[in-house]
């Protein structure tokens, strides 16, 4: 008998597991510090974790105002798990409901394209990027305050 499937929010207590999670799964590079990841976390509003059992087998994460605009920043799911509808069911979550809000993404990864393709989304030719500075330390986010950033 197979473990259920269960996909849901992230919870507080969770925020270092799936940091140790997305190291494991080849996004070490892009999770920073436990404390510059707990902060990624917290300002994203849309966090999603695919449990079996107490085992994460999937994380996505979503930056959305909820009403007409998205951005799919993370959809991660551990190799052993794939083809299994685990990151349709992030990818579904984050998205919520609202079929108004216009959701991008960057498919850069091997098959990304495909399997976007496959839950909608579209190649554009109308978005633009502006990339992060290559040389920034993800391990140690500069904060400013408020005087700083006048």
């Amino acid at each position: 008998m197979s473990t259920p499937l269960d996909i849901r929010e992230v919870q507080a207590s969770e925020v270092e597991s799936v940091r140790l999670f997305l190291a494991q799964n080849g996004w070490g590079h892009r999770i920073g510090s436990a404390e510059y990841f707990a902060q990624l976390i917290a300002n994203s509003q849309r966090t999603t974790v695919a449990m079996k059992g107490s085992q994460i087998v999937g994380f996505a994460r979503g930056i959305t105002d909820g009403l007409c605009n998205g951005y799919l920043s993370m959809v991660v799911v551990c190799e052993q798990h794939r083809r299994e509808g685990i990151g349709r069911a992030l990818v579904e979550h984050v998205m919520g409901e609202n079929r108004d809000i216009t959701w991008v993404l960057r498919a850069g990864r091997e098959g990304a394209s495909v399997f976007f393709s496959g839950l909608g989304f579209e190649a554009s030719s109308i978005a633009m990027e502006r990339p992060r500075n290559q040389s920034s330390n993800v391990h140690s986010p500069k904060r400013l305050n408020a005087k700083e950033s006048q």
